[in-house]
């Protein structure tokens, strides 16, 4: 991964919606994390890191937040009405948070592997809390060393178990390419073509929405 492209894409992003009168949040981009610091983590959740996601933390940041949101009185095409604001982050800190949460919505609701919407919620690692309490997670139940991204909705959401990505990696590049346009999954939603499509940014949405707003991403 080009992580100078990456960091150049989000300067971008913030750069129009400020442009376009929007706001956007101090983007947060801690130093990599230590191979001592990653070890540890997994001993303490007592299951490996998927590999790109490992190195990501390792070679470029151990935390990073990004988030902006268009002016309210902005005139937005229908099929992006939804699309007011974006965001991404993610933190080796905060793995073991989410994946107690996780942990409890299986024991109180989700905890019958037999359902097909309860085990979607089985085996796998939560790495993002979504605005609406869902969560974005990767999908241990292969036992590949590069788990891909799913959604974990929490409320009968459309995206429920959707594949959002083959990888972290992939995931971080395909969401910068729509302008990290938010985790809630009616945003991105529209840029996917099944359950297991992944995000698109080269499909005709994606084309419309950077043309939109003018992104050059």
């Amino acid at each position: 991964m080009n992580y100078v492209s990456f960091k150049k894409r989000v300067h971008t992003i913030a750069s129009r919606v400020e442009q376009l009168g929007g706001e956007v949040g101090e983007v947060t981009i801690a130093e990599p994390a230590s191979s001592d610091e990653v070890l540890q983590m997994e001993k303490r959740l007592g299951v490996s890191l998927p590999k790109s996601y490992k190195r990501v933390l390792l070679e470029f940041s151990g935390e990073f937040c990004f988030y902006w949101s268009l002016p309210d009185d902005m005139e937005q095409p229908h099929e992006f009405r939804k699309i007011s604001s974006g965001t991404v982050q993610w933190g080796l800190k905060s793995l073991p948070r989410l994946e107690e949460e996780r942990k409890e919505w299986i024991n109180v609701v989700f905890p019958d592997v037999n359902d097909p919407y309860d085990v979607i919620w089985h085996n796998k690692l939560a790495f993002c809390e979504v605005e609406n309490g869902d969560y974005l997670a990767f999908d241990l139940s292969d036992g590949v060393d590069d788990a891909p991204i799913v959604y974990l909705s929490h409320d009968d959401g459309e995206g429920h178990g959707y594949r959002l990505a083959n990888n972290f990696i992939e995931f971080i590049e395909n969401s910068s390419r729509l302008g990290f346009v938010g985790c809630e999954d009616f945003r991105w939603l529209p840029f996917t073509t099944s359950s297991t499509s992944g995000i698109q940014t080269e499909g005709e949405a994606a084309i419309r929405f950077r043309s939109w707003l003018a992104l050059e991403i």
